[in-house]
């Protein structure tokens, strides 16, 4: 069993309100002041690769150089993670879960922090556990194993025996004991202060701010992470995980000791059996991994689509299958560490609605709407380029499981990724914020599933879903005919008066055209080649004065330095 764990005035206030609290002693301010410098250090980096070199004709040597310094940049953050714990490991296990914006170099470097989280020295376990219980563990189970079973960023677990009175009220025995690291509420007080000042460093920056509302996105971290460090909150959370699928065989969860639980410790049954990527254990046990993959992309779905309460943190030292006799499948997958739970609001679900309902009919345009009432795609922004890529996209990849993409020609999709890639990036794309715990449930369901089973297919899962909820849509579809046409017809009726009016306004000369927006897109060309102009000035002169260096070395040095004044308007023009 494992335990993992806005640039608004309101947030401004929390985090001057933090950092002086995180700045009471020494070991605080040193803590909150390497976690700045590291993420200055990587704001420099990634300024300077990312947005200068590019803008003064140089794209080529951050292309050239980027999978070498994303990778050590994600070196650096794994050696802090492991020296500061914290929600530093946190925040690396989080991105290692990005499979779908980070390369497998990266993820597999951040992954690794699961296994580098040095266990709390027992004593110390000990007296977190007395002072929460009220009395001594000899006194609280009738044995408690002093090697923990699993040590992770903000707790960790140890095997115990019940005493006999609260096991036979309680109908259990073993028990794993969940105890939180000593100092951990301050220690997630001085990274959450440091996390919203670098928050509101990201949002200066255009790209970001355009796409993400970071301060909003730490807010929600923040809120998640007070709620991983209240184990009763935890509890309650994993009692309604259970109540939602207690009609369902495919699933279990561990049954909680109230008794023995408290804010800091949490008493729940040992459900330890064969974690669901051990596919040697799976096999000795006559399970087929392929059926698990299977199995556990339906529950996955389940949560998402029935239930709208998602463990958000599903990866494999959180789920196991447990062997049953007697089952007709033979197993079931029980969840443990309900922490991190993703909460469905119906706007959201109904957008994954229509999403799926896209999908599954090849519909680009559909798949556009469901961007858009998610809220990834803001509704002003111009699709058309993005449906003819979807078009192409569902025609050339659509319906394939990941086996299938491997025998794609990888320059094929190097291509389409670049172009697809191209045509994304210049829309008005933003991430809310209440989709980044979900986001990580599918992206380790994911990863998950195709490595249980490399010919997993994501549409066989889906297509139960889909098909279910295309029947729900066709059932409607005579009222929503029966409202558009009552539209139509309302909107035939106005239409003379309406083209009445406007032939009136011609007449009287009162008829005016808006161009204001071309007259701003004319400007904005303007501007930009202004500052093409001065990043080719700037080239001239660099590459003069470097010519001179020898020659002429004060005139070499002289050009040299000038070239600054064109290269600050060509970045920091007004755009």
């Amino acid at each position: 069993m494992t335990i993992d764990e806005g640039a608004s005035t309101a947030d401004a206030r929390d985090s001057r309100v933090a950092e002086p609290r995180a700045g009471r002693d020494a070991a605080g301010r040193a803590r909150y002041r390497r976690i700045l410098r590291f993420a200055a250090r990587a704001f420099v980096q990634i300024w300077w690769f990312e947005l200068v070199l590019p803008r003064v004709g140089m794209a080529h040597v951050a292309e050239r150089t980027r999978d070498d310094r994303m990778l050590a940049l994600a070196r650096r953050f794994r050696a802090l993670a492991v020296a500061l714990g914290g929600l530093m490991i946190k925040i690396g296990q989080f991105m290692s879960s990005r499979l779908d914006v980070l390369p497998p170099e990266i993820t597999a470097e951040l992954a690794a922090l699961q296994d580098e989280v040095p266990a709390v020295p027992f004593e110390q376990i000990r007296v977190v556990a007395d002072t929460e219980l009220g009395m001594p563990l000899e006194r609280a189970f009738a044995s408690f194993d002093r090697m923990p079973v699993a040590a992770a960023s903000l707790g960790q677990a140890h095997r115990a025996t019940l005493l006999p009175a609260d096991a036979a009220e309680t109908g259990l025995d073993a028990v794993i004991v969940k105890v939180q690291r000593p100092g951990i509420d301050r220690i997630v007080e001085v990274d959450l202060a440091a996390l919203r000042r670098v928050a509101r460093w990201a949002q200066r920056v255009r790209m970001v701010s355009d796409r993400v509302d970071a301060p909003a996105l730490v807010e929600e971290f923040a809120q998640t992470c007070h709620e991983e460090i209240d184990y009763l909150h935890e509890a309650v959370s994993a009692e309604r995980f259970a109540q939602d699928f207690i009609d369902d065989d495919r699933v279990g969860a561990p049954a909680i000791v109230w008794e023995r639980s408290t804010r800091r410790v949490l008493t729940l049954e040992d459900v330890t059996a064969i974690k669901i990527n051990d596919t040697v254990a799976l096999r000795a046990a006559g399970i087929d991994p392929a059926d698990v993959a299977q199995v556990f992309a339906g529950v996955m779905l389940d949560q998402v689509f029935t239930h709208s309460f998602v463990h958000a943190d599903p990866h494999p030292g959180n789920i196991f299958v447990t062997p049953l006799d007697g089952s007709a499948r033979g197993w079931r997958l029980t969840f443990i560490d309900f922490g991190m739970m993703a909460e469905v609001p119906d706007d959201l679900r109904a957008g994954l609605r229509t999403l799926v309902i896209a999908v599954a009919a090849r519909d680009s345009r559909g798949l556009v709407r469901a961007a858009q009432q998610i809220g990834v795609l803001l509704p002003s922004a111009d699709t058309v380029q993005l449906e003819r890529a979807l078009t192409v996209l569902f025609a050339r990849f659509g319906g394939m499981g990941f086996s299938e993409l491997r025998d794609v020609d990888p320059e094929e999709l190097r291509q389409f990724g670049m172009e697809f890639g191209d045509t994304v990036r210049s829309l008005p794309v933003q991430l809310p914020e209440k989709l980044l715990l979900l986001m990580r449930a599918v992206s380790l369901t994911s990863g998950m599933c195709s490595a249980l089973d490399a010919s997993f297919n994501i549409w066989e899962p889906v297509e139960p879903y889909a098909t279910k909820l295309l029947r729900d849509e066709s059932g409607n579809l005579v009222q929503d005919l029966v409202a558009q046409s009552t539209a139509n017809m309302g909107a035939l009726w106005r239409m003379p008066a309406r083209v009445d009016g406007l032939i009136d306004r011609f007449d009287a000369g009162t008829l005016t055209f808006d161009i204001s927006s071309l007259e701003h897109r004319l400007d904005r060309i303007i501007r930009v080649a202004v500052r093409a102009v001065s990043a080719v000035l700037f080239g001239g002169l660099l590459i003069g004065g470097a010519l001179l260096l020898g020659p002429v070395t004060w005139l070499g040095v002289t050009l040299m330095s000038v070239s600054v004044l064109p290269l600050l308007h060509a970045v920091f023009g007004r755009r």
